[in-house]
């Protein structure tokens, strides 16, 4: 997009951190490019990303990505791209509630490491198949302590959110942490259906916010559109059935 205002530095095959940023460029209806998804021959691709990373004119130099770009601003960690994108967007409470937003942002950001520790728990340099054991050990504490004290700990913000009767974490309205919260939970989804599928009826506002979320006009619209890139085996969020808890019922 010729007149976008923000562009985008990630990495072109996976959802990965730069998918929450993408939920709030694209909630907000504001035109980003997805810098190393353009071709190599337009300074995209890998290429490009690894270009921006180089760079010492920026500011502060950049360790990785995701990277937004406007125009001689550069701002990398997912959390505070976030927060700076909802509050230039309207996705961010008034007053003293955006730290709020913002704790909530990088209290996620923990539960993503996490996550993705669950099938890479020795190193991300090494390949899944590597530290297959070590995983299997980890993801079934993963399961059985980390995955419900965390979901447990959203469900209690929620229900203590009285400005919007349960229904969003911080303030009256959706926020980014809203947004990122949908992201986990439907990797969640992705990675372990089953165990997350356990936990469903302790968690209502938790799968009610995930499908309020899907149902916003533009997260719809992106979500059925070919700029969503599919989950994979690539990402964050990855589905391994022997990780996997045993199925329900």
């Amino acid at each position: 997009m010729a007149d976008a205002e923000y562009r985008l530095y990630y990495w072109p095959d996976i959802q990965g951190r730069g998918e929450f940023v993408r939920l709030v460029l694209e909630d907000a209806g504001a035109p980003y490019v997805d810098v190393a998804r353009l071709p190599e021959d337009e300074g995209g691709g890998v290429p490009g990303l690894m270009a921006c990373l180089a760079r010492d004119d920026v500011g502060t130099a950049n360790l990785a990505p995701p990277i937004l770009q406007q125009g001689d601003l550069y701002i990398s960690q997912t959390a505070a791209i976030c927060a700076y994108l909802g509050e230039r967007h309207g996705l961010a409470p008034e007053g003293d509630a955006r730290w709020q937003a913002l704790h909530l942002q990088l209290t996620l950001a923990d539960f993503v490491v996490e996550i993705h520790d669950t099938h890479h728990p020795i190193a991300g340099s090494l390949y899944y198949e590597d530290q297959t054991a070590e995983a299997q050990r980890r993801t079934a504490v993963f399961r059985e302590e980390r995955l419900p004290r965390s979901l447990g700990y959203f469900e209690r913000v929620l229900s203590l959110n009285k400005a919007a009767e349960g229904r969003w974490l911080v303030g009256a309205d959706c926020s980014h942490a809203d947004l990122s919260l949908f992201q986990v939970m439907t990797g969640l989804e992705y990675a372990f259906p089953n165990a997350l599928s356990a936990l469903a009826d302790d968690h209502p506002r938790l799968f009610a916010l995930r499908d309020r979320v899907r149902e916003r006009p533009n997260i719809a619209a992106y979500l059925a559109s070919e700029r969503r890139i599919a989950f994979n085996e690539l990402g964050i969020f990855r589905h391994y059935p022997e990780l996997d808890a045993t199925a329900v019922g």
